[in-house]
């Protein structure tokens, strides 16, 4: 069919246009064409394929199809000796859509990002012109179908895919500096940004459940400091041999510990009493004849209040918080229970590991106690990439 004789501009987007629709991209998938070529051995007429839109838009004239096709030299379609009817050549058959034609694609396929939006099919065409042999060009869109800025393009073989990659004049379009990638090299970008968008993503939803909940624990610390009055008693004096059971011993019958801010050898500490702990001295100190003393060592007793008594709660707290997220690092109960300003299983005496700050209600214990888009247009700019799978597409009438 081929004539050696030049194509005017309209002639050849007709016969690029018509060859692309009976082409191995679109023809797979274009459930209508293929439900026209079962009917007369292959042959559809010039008067179907003119209710495609993108075909009507550049002729109606059924002559100049023909004329095209018997001008373009790539020996894909026949025209019936009526010169009615157009079908693809019984000795071009459309290749197989196995694994290795898949692949082949991948390999003869480049992605390039950096069109104007704006930009149209004809604009992106005659750019690539005598820049390598084309078999498709894709023009990528979003559910809108809108244009996104990018495409894909397939050539003939890998070898003209390699050299266009190679060229200079691809890396900008219109002063718009371009990006341009083989297939494989772009899958391989993309599948990096989703591991780092992912992880990213994880990172942040840690972040912002930590930030959550470390909201909570101060609001739920604040409710607990605005409950708890009236219930610290801090001591100082000479109190080397001195430990927190002998403050528990102190205090027996008269008022319930709850925990014991004190580390053997120090001087000073806090009682947090399970009550009033005013009331509790008053009864211990009675008990013992007027004067409180541990051990016979003198000690100075006082009652905290107001904001003094609003910082050492909060220190017993962060200090439970502390203890308790210590312990679940071991790996839970652990050997020791973990160590802190409080002795053996840290600031809190025996059993604090019990119930601890979690973010809760706080709890003290007694330290006594233990891209495919929609229907696809018959045009070269419709899919997301080189056809793997049948599509549904409209017949354009």
């Amino acid at each position: 069919m081929a004539e050696n004789q030049e194509m005017s501009p309209i002639e050849m987007k007709v016969a690029r246009q018509i060859e692309y629709y009976f082409g191995d991209h679109n023809l797979p998938r274009d459930k209508f064409l293929k439900e026209q070529i079962q009917l007369d051995d292959g042959w559809v007429t010039l008067e179907t394929m003119l209710k495609f839109n993108r075909l009507k838009s550049l002729t109606t004239d059924s002559s100049v199809i023909v004329t095209a096709l018997q001008k373009s030299k790539t020996g894909l379609l026949e025209i019936s000796e009526d010169k009615t009817k157009v079908r693809r050549s019984p000795n071009k058959p459309l290749p197989e859509q196995n694994d290795d034609y898949k692949d082949a694609l991948k390999h003869k396929s480049v992605y390039i990002k950096g069109f104007p939006l704006e930009t149209t099919l004809d604009e992106v065409q005659e750019w690539l012109n005598g820049k390598g042999t084309i078999e498709n060009i894709q023009m990528r869109r979003n559910l809108q179908r809108q244009f996104k800025g990018s495409v894909f393009i397939c050539f003939d073989t890998e070898e003209s895919s390699k050299q266009f990659l190679e060229r200079e004049d691809i890396k900008s379009y219109k002063d718009n500096e371009m990006l341009v990638l083989s297939r494989e090299a772009y899958h391989a970008k993309k599948a990096e940004e989703r591991k780092n968008f992912k992880t990213e993503s994880k990172a942040k939803a840690r972040q912002d459940k930590e930030e959550k909940q470390k909201n909570a624990e101060e609001k739920e610390m604040g409710a607990l400091l605005d409950e708890q009055t009236g219930c610290l008693l801090k001591f100082s004096g000479e109190l080397e041999d001195v430990s927190r059971e002998d403050f528990h011993e102190l205090f027996s019958g008269h008022g319930k510990i709850k925990w014991v801010d004190f580390t053997r050898g120090a001087k000073e500490g806090t009682l947090l009493f399970d009550g009033n702990a005013k009331e509790a001295f008053e009864k211990a100190k009675e008990a013992n004849g007027g004067e409180l003393k541990i051990k016979d060592n003198s000690v100075e007793w006082q009652v905290l209040e107001g904001e003094e008594e609003k910082e050492e709660l909060k220190k017993i707290i962060e200090a439970q918080q502390e203890s308790y997220n210590r312990k679940q690092g071991r790996g839970g109960r652990g050997r020791g229970g973990g160590r802190g300003r409080g002795g053996r299983r840290g600031r809190g005496g025996r059993d604090q590991g019990r119930n601890q700050f979690k973010g809760k209600k706080t709890k003290f214990e007694s330290d006594d106690e233990d891209d495919e888009p929609t229907a696809q247009k018959r045009e070269l700019e419709d899919a997301d990439g080189p056809a793997a799978k049948v599509a549904k597409t409209e017949n354009g009438s």
